[in-house]
Order: structure tokens, then sequence, then C-alpha cells
């Protein structure tokens, strides 16, 4: 997911996008702890993608308040 995309959302698709990752990182998680996780770097995929949501949807709130 790349910074440009997120930034065309609203701010309601972007705490959509968030549950959705977070959601996503828990079963990663969970795959991780019972050895069936194969893609190990798709969890650090994840959480930069949660944290790049977060960061544009503070960026937004801020906007709005100026």
């Amino acid at each position: 997911m790349k910074a440009s995309d997120v930034r065309t959302k609203s701010a309601d698709q972007l705490k959509d996008e968030l549950i959705k990752l977070k959601k996503e990182q828990f079963n990663l998680r969970f795959q991780a702890a019972t050895g069936q996780l194969e893609k190990t770097a798709r969890a650090k995929e994840i959480r930069r993608d949660i944290a790049r949501v977060k960061t544009i949807l503070r960026e937004k709130a801020v906007a709005g308040q100026a």
C-alpha cells in the first residue's frame, strides 16, 4: 500500500482499512505462534501499513482543525 493511495481515501474509508489491517495482524500473530506462518515478511508490511494509515488519519485530523 502506497501513501499516495491512502491519501486519496476519506477518513471513514481509512478507519475501515485500519480495522481490516488490525484483524489481519491479529491473525498473523496467531499463525506465527502456532508455527503456521509462511510469509514472515507480511507481518512487517502490515505493521508499516497500520502506521501509514494512522499517520495520514492524524494529518487529516490536524488539517481539519486548522
